[in-house]
């Protein structure tokens, strides 16, 4: 066996691994038992040495000294274990393990803290989950910026300084549609009752209707929706509200296209490094794309309508563009995942400021609450209300995903890039979506994007769809042609 082939089996193995340490994850977030949370925390700390175990062996240092890529995938293969290798060397087991007990046990306890409406129930480990982040981000940075080191995990290249120099070249411009919006008259909300159980025939038609495919996946029940897995096992969850039809339909259409991502990767990467979406950033690009720019243009809301008529009965709204608007509702809220498209970047700028502070040690723990209350109420103009609605809302802390938050804004950025490469290429997309049918956008991500996984740098796989470099115009111009039109501007 050569030194390649023996590597990829050896790999095969640890991705095989890693599926099963977030199947626990998963278990854990949907249907285990409550009191169940203290030893999930010793089983994934276990798993994750078995992990760090993995990626950490010698071997592998020599098997990539001599490998041999026959081809260029097997290049990219090389390419990411050996990333992969080297980060994971700079982290000391104990440290690994640490972090995944931590945070498993951290996510309940969020839970609670969360329910109960209690900031000071969930400061202490939250605290603790911080200095471990800071700790690791030491060994990974190795005198370099402690948040850029983190970031890194969830998109390679990316730095702090590139990522907030974007950040100010679009917040005057969110900041003048909004403005320029919420002075125009604003659509009504909805009144009316939207029962569990036919929300979630909606939301799983609606699933399928974007090319989910259920029998390598499943939706459920959660507090924060999320995705899990990925090759031919990925699962989507959901929540419903019965006063708000839309949290349930567009959180599972975002997740839809996170799953579809992993669904649509080529399946001779499976289990391989190639076999992942290649960043969080043109991850979220898929599920922002399958939300926003197809699941709530006008042309599928009006499809929405008519469904919705048949299901719900007369809701109280008059015509699909009057539909498309409500679909669309611009307004300050507290809820980043609730957000309409012109406030959600503002939601997360305000997160990457906020936990870079926390990492570099410029902000405390103990003054956290206060800092983003204040941060908000100058942001959004609306006084935070209660705990859930602030500090508490986001489960991301408390898995350790610091760093994560500014992907969030960068797979819109991707997405506006590819909504506009995706309409020169379909220009009766319009008329596809009128009728309800996604499948020209979404054969068209499947194949520009989606079927690569990790073969391409993050940049370099938007670049290829696109035919230009990312970057930030056509986000800000689809917003602007968008909510323009819809609030007649």
């Amino acid at each position: 066996m050569s030194a390649y082939d023996a590597l990829m089996a050896f790999q095969r193995e640890t991705e095989a691994l890693g599926q099963i340490a977030g199947r626990l994850g998963w278990d854990q977030e949907t249907v285990m038992p409550r009191g169940a949370a203290e030893q999930r925390g010793e089983e994934m700390a276990a798993i994750e040495g078995v992990l760090h175990s993995r990626r950490t062996d010698p071997r592998i240092a020599d098997w990539l000294e001599t490998a041999e890529a026959p081809d260029d995938e097997a290049a990219a293969q090389l390419r990411l274990i050996r990333r992969s290798h080297a980060r994971a060397t700079k982290v000391p087991a104990a440290l690994a393990q640490r972090l995944a007990r931590v945070t498993s046990t951290a996510q309940m306890i969020w839970a609670d803290a969360r329910a109960a409406d209690k900031v000071a129930d969930f400061l202490p480990t939250l605290a603790e989950v911080i200095a471990l982040k800071r700790e690791e981000a030491a060994a990974l940075a190795q005198g370099g910026d402690l948040y850029d080191a983190l970031m890194d995990d969830y998109e390679p290249g990316a730095t702090a300084a590139v990522i907030g120099g974007m950040f100010d070249r679009m917040r005057p411009r969110l900041v003048r549609l909004r403005e320029a919006v919420l002075a125009a008259a604003a659509p009504p909300a909805l009144h009316h009752h939207f029962g569990e159980p036919a929300q979630l025939r909606f939301a799983r038609d609606l699933a399928s209707r974007f090319g989910y495919d259920f029998t390598r996946g499943r939706l459920d029940l959660a507090v924060h929706p999320f995705s899990s897995g990925s090759g031919n096992d990925a699962r989507i969850t959901t929540r419903v509200v019965e006063t708000d039809p839309f949290n349930c339909f567009y959180s599972t259409i975002h997740e839809v296209g996170h799953a579809c991502y992993e669904l649509g990767i080529d399946q001779d990467y499976l289990l391989t490094p190639l076999g992942n979406g290649v960043s969080m950033g043109v991850h979220e690009s898929q599920s922002r794309i399958y939300e926003n720019q197809l699941g709530r243009s006008p042309a599928f809301a009006g499809w929405m309508y008519r469904q919705m008529l048949d299901r719900f009965g007369d809701f109280g709204v008059a015509s699909p563009e009057a539909f498309a608007r409500i679909v669309n509702r611009v307004q300050p809220g507290y809820i980043r995942t609730e957000a309409d498209e012109v406030h959600y970047n503002l939601h997360v700028m305000m997160r990457f400021d906020l936990e870079r502070a926390l990492i570099r040690g410029d902000l405390q723990v103990t003054d956290l609450e206060a800092a983003w209350n204040d941060r908000f109420a100058a942001d959004f103009g609306v006084a935070v209300d209660r705990p859930a609605h602030g500090l508490l809302q986001d489960v991301h802390w408390s898995a350790g995903l610091f760093g994560y938050f500014p992907t969030y804004t960068l797979g819109n950025v991707y997405a506006g890039c590819l909504h506009q490469a995706l309409r020169g290429d379909i220009p009766d997309l319009d008329d596809h979506l009128a009728r309800g049918d996604t499948s020209a956008a979404t054969g068209w991500l499947r194949e520009k994007v989606q079927r690569h996984g990790g073969r391409y740098e993050p940049r370099d796989v938007i670049a290829r769809a696109c035919g230009f470099e990312p970057n930030e115009a056509p986000l800000l111009d689809y917003l602007d042609a968008k909510f323009g039109a819809l609030y007649g501007l």
